[in-house]
């Protein structure tokens, strides 16, 4: 899946983009933001590949969050939505790389032509820079080597098995021709990093080509370069290779596991006693509150409330049986500052209320 944000101060467009974008294949909606200074600090701390933004916004405009987003997250390919059709507005965020300016109201299907032309360019990107990048750049600085890894890991990001073909390989062909003393370090480098990965029930795909040898690489290097890449770094860069491919491949397979659905009952599992509301929850996810709970109801099965109260009356059995508090001592425990209503809720859900199911239970 490519990770897609949605970026617009007006939230029923956002909600329409977001339901419509969802439904298109290889596309996961990961945020829906106001204006570009929330997108900024959302990717702060997120992951995305696309982004969708509207061109007049407050705090920060479409235009200068391409701007940011090109000099932060080169990697991003975005389409520009706008009511204006100013062919200024058009010409600029061209020249700033977005890939198509679409005009509110939107069409379905130039919205969905945009997208994927996005995608085109965003796949071209991938394979042009996994394959280049190093070999443009040598040496290769530690930055540089984060990119690099950063790339490789976005397969794996998008739910597709971790192929670890332009970083595995070129370092073991590149050694291994190199420095013949090595041949066993790497080897073994790459069996243990590999074994580790599948440890974590990551996947990995091995392209053929790491059986390539050094020589048909060669062509493309010149002997400085190779020189001045291995003096002496070759063991550090392989040690610094494995620890940053690692810790991004947990923190990957981390982020795959824990969906929006997922923060929020964690958020509720953690909070439920706390006087929150769904905007609450709404700005932890960084979606609109009416599309996450159209998502929660339909992933998770039921409201968000309907699950808050389940987890509040499931704290609610445990004191009853574990603790000597009294009812209204429980109530305000669990969130609720009117012990009446705590106990009709109470009894809708178990049939008696706390006291009665207390002395029933509390002794077994």
């Amino acid at each position: 899946m490519n990770r897609l944000m949605i970026v617009d101060d007006e939230e029923l467009i956002r909600e329409s983009l977001a339901i419509q974008l969802s439904e298109m294949a290889g596309i996961a909606v990961s945020a829906t933001l106001a204006n570009g200074s929330k997108a900024l600090e959302w990717l702060k701390e997120h992951y995305a590949d696309l982004c969708v933004t509207d061109v007049r916004m407050p705090l920060v405009d479409g235009l200068q969050l391409i701007e940011e987003i090109n000099r932060l997250y080169p990697w991003m390919t975005c389409v520009v939505i706008s009511s204006y059709d100013d062919f200024q507005y058009a010409k600029k965020s061209m020249l700033l790389g977005a890939v198509d300016y679409v005009l509110k109201p939107i069409d379905p299907q130039l919205l969905g032509e945009a997208v994927d032309k996005a995608l085109r360019k965003l796949h071209s990107q991938r394979r042009s820079e996994a394959s280049q990048l190093l070999l443009r750049k040598l040496p290769l600085h530690k930055l540089l080597l984060e990119q690099w890894l950063e790339l490789v890991l976005t397969v794996y990001l998008h739910g597709q098995p971790l192929l670890i073909v332009d970083t595995l390989d070129l370092l073991e062909q590149w050694v291994e021709g190199r420095y013949e003393q090595l041949d066993e370090l790497a080897l073994a480098w790459t069996e243990l990093l590999v074994a580790e990965l599948k440890k974590m029930g990551i996947e990995v795909a091995l392209d053929e080509t790491l059986d390539l040898g050094f020589a048909e690489a060669a062509p493309m290097l010149q002997r400085s370069q190779v020189r001045q890449y291995f003096r002496l770094r070759a063991v550090k860069r392989l040690e610094e290779a494995a620890n940053l491919l690692m810790d991004r491949a947990r923190k990957a397979k981390n982020l795959q596991k824990e969906s929006a659905v997922d923060q929020v009952k964690r958020y509720i599992e953690q909070h439920y006693a706390g006087n929150w509301g769904l905007q609450d929850l709404a700005d932890h996810v960084a979606m609109s509150r009416s599309y996450l709970a159209k998502m929660f109801k339909e992933q998770a099965g039921m409201t968000i409330w309907t699950y808050c109260v389940n987890v509040r009356m499931r704290k609610a059995r445990e004191l009853l049986l574990t603790t000597s508090f009294k009812s209204y001592e429980i109530a305000l425990k669990v969130g609720y500052e009117n012990s009446i209503h705590f106990s009709r809720i109470f009894k809708q859900y178990h049939g008696i209320n706390p006291m009665e199911y207390k002395e029933r239970f509390g002794g077994e």
